[in-house]
């Protein structure tokens, strides 16, 4: 199964103010556990949280009118 990872801090581009904000710039899973931010995957279908399924993306995808073919 594929995954797509997310940062739990809305992403900036780097400067020196956010450049050591790890959560912001890593979509590393043993960084941002770690974040008060975190959300866990707290289903089977793998569509929720930082951590989602590759066929939940797409569905968001679909859902955004993307062609996902």
């Amino acid at each position: 199964m594929a995954f797509a990872r997310f940062c739990t801090e809305p992403y900036q581009k780097p400067n020196s103010r956010n450049m050591d904000n790890c959560y912001m710039h890593l979509t590393n899973y043993a960084i941002n556990k770690f974040s008060e931010n975190y959300q866990d995957c707290e289903d089977e279908e793998g569509d929720g949280g930082h951590k989602r399924s590759l066929g939940a993306i797409l569905q968001i995808l679909k859902g955004l009118g993307c062609d996902i073919v």
